[in-house]
């Protein structure tokens, strides 16, 4: 039986914000400061949907260059500036989403994660006045690990639940990410995705693929059928 949808839980990066060019460039220009390079392609199959702190590891790792903690904090820092810096100058919203948020928080309960770290995520919330419209924010900060672990997901729930009672099922994740539709799966949650990442054809294990907000309107969602 399918549970009608209570809470609506968006991604940032690529679902909010148009941001993920400026991320890669920002990752790309910090492993290309160590000597490590790193193709647009490279990092859209290989990096998209994880946080810093594990991008960084596992370029590291792949390089076969060692890091300590404190590396991997100096290296997160030095994105975070170059990213601002690249969003100062070109802040887009992914198209429609401002008029689907604000339509979405009449019917639903918010939910904001992300692998973003909270800084970041609040800039582009504060530009937009978004962030009225979310009841939780779940960043990089507040778990202990990134997508595909579902953390995120069920810290975001499991706050909602405090409120008023909200299970898994009545919980639909808004997505572009092929970690971040594994970290629904595994939180036992419903999925949109957004094709604005990913080609359609990559995103079957969905229980729907938009290309856009548009033409589309959050009770659309009520319903949402359970995984195919």
């Amino acid at each position: 039986m399918i549970e009608e949808t209570a809470a609506l839980l968006f991604d940032f990066n690529g679902v909010i914000v148009d941001d993920e060019e400026q991320h890669r460039a920002a990752f790309q220009e910090v492993l290309a400061a160590h000597g490590i390079s790193l193709t647009r392609e490279q990092y859209y199959a290989d990096y998209l949907g994880w946080d810093d702190r594990a991008c960084f590891v596992n370029a590291f790792r792949r390089a076969g260059k060692a890091l300590t903690a404190q590396d991997v904090d100096a290296l997160v820092a030095d994105k975070s500036r170059r990213y601002r810096r690249l969003l100062d100058a070109s802040l887009v919203l992914v198209p429609g989403v401002v008029g689907f948020v604000e339509r979405a928080a009449r019917e639903f309960r918010l939910g904001l994660v992300s692998g973003a770290l909270r800084p970041e995520i609040e800039l582009v919330l504060d530009r937009t006045d978004l962030r009225r419209h979310f009841d939780v924010l779940i960043a990089a900060e507040d778990v202990a690990a990134c997508k595909p672990d579902p953390a995120g997901y069920l810290a975001a729930r499991a706050s909602l639940d405090r409120r008023a009672p909200l299970a898994p099922t009545q919980c639909v994740v808004i997505e572009d990410s092929l970690p971040g539709l594994a970290a629904a799966r595994a939180a036992g949650m419903r999925c949109l995705m957004l094709s604005t990442s990913h080609a359609p054809t990559l995103l079957g294990d969905a229980d729907a693929v938009w290309p856009s907000f548009h033409g589309h309107e959050p009770a659309d969602l009520r319903g949402l059928g359970t995984r195919r």
